[in-house]
This record gives structure tokens, C-alpha cells and sequence, in this order.
């Protein structure tokens, strides 16, 4: 694997742990019972709101921890897996269904519930960043195998 790209996986990598951790903080908040200030600025930005609705769980599942396991797999793919040749096609993959499932998470803020979660913009930067850097390692993987 040439420097660059393994650069590019080390990036990834980096922000999918940065992405367990705000994900692990808003599955906390989720279970939470008591009203927490760190995240409220207003009537515009509440994540105990946005934890707590009906739309923060599906079938049962937090959305916070399917981001968990949606970084985790990240992170094993940009380092276990790095040395696969199908591992960039698979990031960006998976980096392309988590912008998706977080560009849908934004629109329920912003259409239905009304109300702004910063954790959760985080994690749509650090996906919106991955899929990014996942795209110029994908694109870097095809311009190496037709060298």
C-alpha cells in the first residue's frame, strides 16, 4: 500500500474513533433520566430533545449505538482490513450509507422535531469527513491499479 493511501486509511481511522466517541456520549444521554445544559443553547439546540424522541431509537435500537457499530466498523475496515485491495470500495461504501442514515437523522431534526442536536451535527461532520476522505481513497485505489 503506498504512503498516501495509507495516510488517507490512518485519517479515516481517526475519525471514525473521534465519531465511537460522540456517538458513545449521545447513546449516554440517551439512557440519561435527568436533564443535562451541555447541549442546550436556546430553543433551537436541545439534544436531550433529540436523544429522547420517539425518533431516537430504531426497532428498539438506540441511534446512537448503530453509530457505534457503524464507526466500529468503520475503524476496523481502515485498519484491520486495510491491506485488502477491496477495503477502499468498502469504506466508502459504508462511509456513503452512514452520511445517508445521518443526512436522514438531520432532516428529522430540522422537519419534524424542530430542534438541533450539536452531538449529532458532529457526527454528521466526521461522517460527511470520512466519506470525503473515503472518495480520494477509493479514487487513489483505481489510479494505482491502472498503473
Amino acid at each position: 500500500m503506498s504512503p498516501i493511501k495509507q495516510r488517507l486509511m490512518s485519517v479515516v481511522a481517526i475519525l471514525a474513533v473521534l465519531g465511537i466517541v460522540v456517538s458513545s456520549v449521545s447513546l449516554q444521554h440517551h439512557f440519561g433520566t435527568s436533564e443535562t445544559k451541555y447541549c442546550e443553547f436556546g430553543q433551537a439546540f436541545n439534544c436531550d430533545i433529540v436523544n429522547r424522541s420517539e425518533y431516537s431509537s430504531i426497532l428498539g435500537i438506540p441511534v446512537a449505538l448503530i453509530g457505534m457499530l457503524g464507526y466500529g466498523a468503520l475503524v476496523g475496515l481502515a485498519t484491520v482490513y486495510r491491506e485488502k485491495r477491496e477495503a477502499p470500495l468498502l469504506l466508502l461504501i459504508g462511509a456513503l450509507a452512514g452520511l445517508g442514515f445521518a443526512l436522514y437523522l438531520t432532516y428529522i431534526e430540522a422537519r419534524v422535531l424542530g430542534v438541533w442536536c450539536i452531538m449529532c451535527l458532529s457526527s454528521l461532520a466526521l461522517i460527511t469527513s470520512i466519506t470525503g476522505v473515503s472518495i480520494a481513497l477509493w479514487w487513489r485505489s483505481r489510479i494505482e491499479e491502472n498503473l
